[in-house]
């Protein structure tokens, strides 16, 4: 029986035991799988539906949101399992999907803002080239960029770790990831740890450094387009990195509560995060957004004039405010 559970299954260690509020973590999670799932759709949807959202910028954003919604879901309903149930088994076949929808929904999310950086940069350096640079096969080639090849990387890397033997089943973590597994293996790993350490470090840090250069050329130019890209990938690379890092340090020397956090928070927070930084900031998402809230009974069509109102009022103060160095 213990070789039958080493081959074919998996156990969390991490999950604590909280006694009746586990079912109230099961609904808070449960409310926010399902604010993440509403909020990313809503902003596909209304990039789908408008046609003056048919642009890159809209496109790449759809893309992030597409993700968040990929992402949630290898992760969440899986977990929502786990918190109501006393045994956190878990198959190998089910342990590698869900390493594979994890870990690639990592690798979309930083080619993803990586070329809406580079978006961004021929948008606002090279102005009179946009179209021609940002064309539709330019587009279709930086979305096979960021779609295929992260695919094929984790393709190989899952196919390494399956042939690897492994002396244990447990996994010190609330997700099936590759280098929990890689600790299992009866053969040493130690350059194995060096070579993935160094990896997490140039997968969190290297785009970023991309991105920061070429916010760096037009810092000043267009903040209010760049801002929210900004506190997107600076949130995802400090959370991604976090996790990186636990799975690298010994947990019985950590507090388990934080470790739970740290382990989790690249999964939730930037799905959260990302429909809330780019459908408010973005005023072509955020007017339409109003637009469908504030559509169909009549009372709450009222209830929007005054919010439209005071936006007309604040345009026409910051038009007064443009003026008034021309004015004697």
């Amino acid at each position: 029986m213990e070789n039958s559970t080493v081959s074919f299954y998996f156990n969390f260690t991490m999950f604590m035991r909280i006694g009746h509020y586990r079912y109230l973590a099961f609904v808070f999670c449960l409310l926010l799988y399902s604010f993440i799932v509403c909020a990313n759709v809503l902003i596909i949807w209304i990039i789908l539906r408008k046609n003056t959202l048919h642009k890159p910028m809209y496109v790449f954003i759809a893309f992030l949101s597409v993700n968040s919604v990929y992402g949630s879901t290898g992760f969440f309903p899986r977990f929502l399992m786990d918190l109501l149930s006393d045994t956190h088994l878990i198959s190998r076949p089910a342990c590698f999907t869900q390493i594979y929808i994890i870990f690639t929904y990592t690798f979309y999310e930083l080619t993803i803002l990586s070329i809406m950086a580079y978006d961004r940069y021929v948008a606002v350096c090279y102005p009179l080239h946009y179209h021609r640079k940002m064309s539709s096969k330019t587009v279709y080639g930086l979305a096979f960029f960021a779609w295929f090849l992260p695919a094929c990387n984790l393709s190989i890397t899952i196919n390494m770790v399956v042939r690897l033997p492994l002396c244990g089943n447990k996994i010190e973590k609330l997700y099936c990831a590759s280098w929990n597994i890689v600790k299992l293996s009866c053969v040493t790993a130690a350059v194995s740890s060096i070579g993935a350490t160094v990896g997490s470090i140039a997968i969190a840090f290297i785009p970023f450094g991309f991105i920061l250069y070429t916010y760096l050329r037009i810092v000043g130019k267009v903040l209010q387009s760049c801002l929210p890209h900004v506190i997107s990938f600076v949130v995802y690379s400090i959370t991604s990195f976090s996790d990186s890092a636990l799975s690298r340090q010994n947990l019985q020397e950590v507090n388990p509560f934080v470790a739970v956090i740290l382990s989790i928070e690249f999964i939730i927070i930037p799905p959260v995060v990302n429909p809330l930084v780019y459908g408010l900031k973005l005023p072509e998402i955020r007017r339409h957004i109003f637009r469908i809230l504030c559509s169909k009974p009549t009372s709450k069509r009222n209830s929007c004039r005054p919010l439209r109102d005071s936006t007309n009022i604040h345009k026409m103060t910051s038009n007064l405010s443009l003026l008034s160095p021309l004015m004697p």
